[in-house]
C-alpha cells in the first residue's frame, strides 16, 4: 500500500487522528496475592523492539509501595507524549485563581508564521487562519495532538523556558525540538529548519527524502518511563501549581487524551494523560519505524498510579496492527492488575 510523504507525517508526527480502537484482551481479576512486579513486565516481554515501561503506586490505605519497571532509564522516542511538559509550563507562567479567565483572553495568531505540518487536524493549514484563544490551543494540543496548537503553545511559553522546566525536574532523558515545524523540516535534511518558512516547509515535506531518524540529538521528542513517572507524581499532585484552579485545568485537560479509551484504560478510574504515536513506512534509508506511548496517572479508591508505557519497533508493515494490538492489550491487563490488587 503506498503512502505519500504527507500521508506519511500525518501518520508519523504524532496525531492518532486516524487510530481506529482495537480490541483488547480482558486482564484478569485477581481475587488471591496482589499483582507482583514479573506478572507486569511479562505482560511486555513478547513485544519486538525496544520498549520501556513504569508503574509507580505510593503506599495507600493500608497497601504497600507497588513498581513495576522494565527498561525505565531508556531514552526512546516518545512523539506527542511529551507535550504536557508545554501544557504545564505555559499554565504555571499563568498560575492565578482566574487561570481559565486568563487562558480564555490570551488571544493566539494563527497563520503562516506558526503553521505547521503534518497532523495538525483541528487547525488545519492553511484553510484556517485568524485568533484563537491559548486555552483552545492547549486543547487541541492535548487532544488531537495538533502541532500547529502546539507550537502556539511552544511559542507563548518560550521553549527555552520549557527545557528549563524539565531541567530542573532533573529529567535527563527528555528531549523537546524547537517547534514541530523544525523538528518535520529537520527529519527531512532542511538545513534552515530552525528558520524555515511555511511555504518551504510544504516543499520539502512534499519532496523530500527523510534524512534523519526520529530519535536524534538534534530535533526530536524523546523521554523515559523514569522521567514520565517521576514528573507526573508531582504534577497531578500540583507540586507545580500554586493555586488549585489551575491543577484543576491541567487535570481537565490532560482527560481529553484520546488514547485513554483507545487502548482503553480500566474502567471506573479518572485518568490524566498525554500519549503519541505513529507509522513511518520502509523507504530507501529506513526500515519503517514505529511508535506509541502513554503516560500519566490514575485515581481511584483513595489510590494514585501513575505509569508511562513507551514502544519503539522496526517493521515493513506501514501499520503493523498486530504489534499494535499486543501493546495496547498489555498495558489495559497491566493497569487493570494493579486496579483488581488496590481495590
Amino acid at each position: 500500500m503506498a503512502y505519500s510523504r504527507r500521508e506519511f507525517l500525518k501518520r508519523a508526527a504524532c496525531g492518532t487522528a486516524a487510530l481506529a480502537p482495537l480490541p483488547v484482551a480482558a486482564a484478569t481479576t485477581l481475587s488471591g496475592p496482589a499483582v507482583t512486579p514479573d506478572q507486569i513486565v511479562d505482560l511486555f516481554e513478547p513485544l519486538s523492539g525496544k520498549k520501556a515501561l513504569k508503574i509507580l503506586a505510593p503506599a495507600a490505605g493500608g497497601k504497600p509501595e507497588f513498581v513495576a519497571e522494565l527498561n525505565a532509564g531508556e531514552k526512546l522516542f516518545v512523539a506527542s507524549a511529551d507535550k504536557t511538559y508545554a501544557l504545564c509550563e505555559a499554565l504555571r507562567q499563568v498560575d492565578s485563581p482566574d487561570v481559565v479567565k486568563t487562558l480564555e483572553t490570551t488571544k493566539l495568531k494563527l497563520n503562516s508564521t506558526i503553521w505547521s505540518i503534518p497532523g495538525s487536524p483541528v487547525f488545519d493549514p492553511p484553510n484556517l487562519k485568524g485568533i484563537v484563544s491559548e486555552r483552545v490551543a492547549m486543547e487541541a494540543m492535548i487532544m488531537n495532538s495538533d502541532n500547529t496548537a502546539t507550537d502556539m503553545i511552544f511559542k507563548v511559553a518560550g521553549v527555552d523556558n520549557i527545557r528549563s522546566f524539565i531541567a530542573s525536574l532533573g529529567l535527563t532523558q527528555t528531549l523537546i525540538p524547537d517547534s514541530t515545524r523544525a523538528f518535520a523540516a529537520y527529519l527531512f535534511g532542511a538545513k534552515d529548519y530552525l528558520t524555515i518558512s511555511w511555504k518551504d516547509l510544504v516543499s520539502v515535506v512534499e519532496n523530500g527524502v527523510l534524512t534523519h531518524p526520529f530519535l536524534n540529538d538534534v530535533e526530536t521528542f524523546a523521554s523515559s518511563a523514569n522521567d514520565f513517572v517521576s514528573y507526573y507524581s508531582l504534577a497531578l499532585q500540583g507540586a507545580f501549581f500554586e493555586h488549585p484552579e489551575t491543577l484543576n485545568e491541567f487535570r481537565r485537560i490532560l482527560t481529553l487524551c484520546d488514547f485513554i479509551y483507545l487502548i482503553p484504560l480500566p474502567l471506573g478510574v479518572s485518568a490524566y494523560a498525554k500519549s503519541g504515536d505513529g507509522d513511518s513506512p520502509k523507504t530507501a534509508n529506513f526500515p519503517g519505524f514505529h511508535f506509541r506511548s502513554i503516560a500519566g496517572g490514575m485515581f481511584f479508591n483513595d489510590h494514585w498510579v501513575y505509569f508511562a508505557f513507551i514502544i519503539n519497533w522496526d517493521n515493513p508493515d506501514p501499520d503493523d496492527p498486530a504489534t499494535v494490538r499486543q501493546f495496547f492489550s498489555a498495558i489495559n491487563q497491566a493497569l487493570t492488575l494493579v486496579k483488581n490488587s488496590l481495590s
